[in-house]
């Protein structure tokens, strides 16, 4: 953890880890719930995401553990955070927790901190949706 200010938030998703695992790192479910790019469960593996109106965001994976935690750089070079996704069985679904870290407030981090902290939990949503459409095994 670092000082800097972050968004945390945390889901109960009715799908095994397994799921949501994939979710988090297949690009084309990926590009349904949240943004378009070629993310891969990697250490080492630069991607971007397109996130429309905001441009293309490069990222790198900087931890990946199937169906665990996966940790990317998000926005180097203009935001410069990281996002973490934590993974943790629960009954038959998934406890998913959410880290969005390492924003400067003394730059575009400020209103990226605010935007991000509302448009979250919209993302875990449509998340659940995605899970909810997607045929189990698929």
């Amino acid at each position: 953890m670092s000082d800097t200010p972050a968004i945390h938030c945390d889901q109960f998703l009715p799908h095994p880890p397994a799921a949501v695992w994939k979710a988090l790192t297949d690009p084309d479910l990926h590009a349904r719930w949240w943004a378009a790019g070629d993310v891969r469960p990697v250490v080492g593996h630069r991607f971007t995401l397109d996130m429309g109106p905001w441009g293309v965001q490069p990222c790198e994976v900087l931890a990946a553990d199937p169906e665990r935690l996966l940790r990317y750089s998000f926005a180097e070079g203009s935001l410069d955070t990281t996002i973490t996704w934590r993974l943790e069985p629960e009954g038959t679904g998934t406890r998913l927790f959410l880290t969005h870290e390492g924003f400067d407030l003394d730059s575009p981090g400020r209103a990226a901190l605010d935007g991000m902290g509302e448009g979250w939990p919209h993302v875990l949503a449509h998340l659940a949706k995605t899970l909810d459409e997607v045929p189990p095994g698929r």
